[in-house]
């Protein structure tokens, strides 16, 4: 089981729980002041956003690596609402980006590298390791999925029922014809 196999939310949940425990990501001082770009009108609610913040960074350099601050900036980033149409794009804040690729650096869960042309930031073995083994545990066929394949089994079972006694009436209406 791998990140590719389990929704991404729950992922991201999971491993910013598992980020709480590394002493090396930690939120600065001002991170409970700062909007998390220029398009937000206010900071995040959440008290853990920077964790949730921090796994989805990962979570990103595992898929799209090498990358770099400025296409993480594109990613993150939104409409900001003009008070007038049309609304524009603006990018996230490079500042968080930074100092989180930087605290997952000093935790050798990411690392700057080359792949061909393309530089930035790969993840690193101890990196997969971690989404890996998170994904091990909350990976698996969810309850709600047994429930539809159930469903969907049941469905199957009635429409076989419902088309042997069809056949059955044609094989009568038959001998009736012939008799």
């Amino acid at each position: 089981m791998t990140i590719y196999d389990v929704d991404a939310t729950e992922l991201i949940e999971a491993v910013a729980k598992e980020l709480q425990k590394i002493e090396q990501i930690t939120p600065p001082a001002w991170a409970s002041f700062a909007k998390t770009g220029t398009h937000k009108e206010r900071p995040p609610a959440r008290a853990d956003w920077w964790y949730v913040r921090a796994a989805s960074v990962l979570r990103k350099v595992r898929l799209l690596g090498p990358i770099g601050v400025s296409k993480l900036r594109t990613l993150y980033g939104g409409t900001k609402n003009m008070g007038h149409p049309p609304e524009r794009f603006k990018k996230g804040s490079g500042n968080i980006i930074r100092k989180i690729l930087q605290q997952l650096e000093k935790a050798e869960l990411i690392k700057k590298g080359n792949k061909g042309f393309h530089k930035g930031r790969i993840i690193t073995p101890k990196g997969i390791k971690l989404m890996d083994s998170v994904a091990k545990k909350i990976g698996g066929i969810k309850p709600i999925e047994k429930k539809v394949e159930e469903v969907k089994k049941e469905e199957h079972k009635e429409k076989a029922k419902e088309e042997k006694p069809v056949e059955k009436s044609k094989q009568d209406a038959k001998k009736v014809q012939a008799a």
